[in-house]
């Protein structure tokens, strides 16, 4: 089982893996710079090394970094979203210092455009960005749907993976507090609900799961994250989700509202449920 949360970039790559092993993690996710945007630091390479040989000797699954939440590649503003490209261009050429990992985004707002248009600019800026020679796997975050987002559906996600040409480097990264949000009902009806996104979009392209409860009931469009059990997921059907073997081994994390401490107290409870 492959489970963690999210890290300071702060200290340095060495850091987090120290940290992660401390909460009883084996992977995580982190911002390459400033969640707001913003310059990012300069690579050390020895911390690199130090970071890859401490994942190696632990079986650490693969990491999930995460785009700042500035980025809107489907904004209205030309300079928003060439802003977003230049992040995730750059923020790319970071990944190959520790190559083979996965990059996470949220697809973005259309600002009234309408999600044919967020689709369709979306997809555009992914060709610019994306390489057939990157090692990192790109993922599109599933989301609650509220204001103008795409990616409310499974059909929004596998429409812009449809229009990209390296669609080889796109993924998918399931939130279940998003998706809850966003009207899939995944405690009473989670087989079903993967086997819609597996009609639509295919769960080859299922790569990490992001574990949340939700403080909202199903289908509110308001996404707000809740600790395990503490929401109206509940316990009982994130265990659920944890242990279908259509996700086996699959990297998850934990974005509920916690510190380090509470963290490890979730790691604790689910490996203590989880079925090997």
């Amino acid at each position: 089982m492959y489970i963690g949360c999210h890290l300071s970039y702060s200290k340095g790559y060495s850091a987090m893996g120290r940290q992660a092993l401390e909460i009883g993690a084996n992977t995580f996710a982190f911002f390459t710079r400033n969640p707001r945007g913003g310059s990012a630091k300069k690579i050390d390479n020895e911390d690199v090394k130090n970071l890859l040989d401490m994942m190696t000797e632990n079986n650490f699954g693969k990491l999930v970094v995460h785009a700042p939440y500035t980025t809107n590649l489907c904004s209205d503003n030309p300079e928003t979203r060439d802003f977003g490209k230049r992040i995730m261009s750059d923020d790319l050429d970071r990944m190959e210092a520790i190559p083979g990992n996965y990059y996470n985004f949220h697809p973005g707002c259309h600002m009234k455009q309408g999600s044919e248009k967020g689709i369709e600019l979306i997809s555009s800026q992914l060709n610019s960005i994306l390489s057939p020679e990157q090692s990192t796997i790109v993922l599109l975050e599933t989301m609650a749907g509220k204001g103008t987002e795409i990616g409310r559906n499974f059909s929004e996600i596998h429409a812009i993976i449809d229009r990209t040409e390296c669609s080889d480097k796109l993924g998918v990264c399931l939130d279940t507090c998003h998706i809850w949000d966003g009207g899939y009902d995944i405690v009473n009806h989670f087989d079903s609900v993967l086997e819609d996104f597996d009609r639509t979009i295919g769960l080859d392209r299922l790569k990490a799961i992001h574990l949340n409860d939700s403080l909202n009931p199903c289908g509110s469009h308001k996404d707000r994250h809740a600790k395990i059990g503490q929401g109206h997921i509940g316990t009982d059907a994130l265990i659920n989700v944890i242990n279908h073997p259509a996700l086996k081994n699959l990297p998850i994390i934990l974005e509920t509202p916690n510190d380090m401490a509470g963290y490890a107290q979730e790691i604790k409870i689910l490996r203590e449920n989880y079925k090997e």
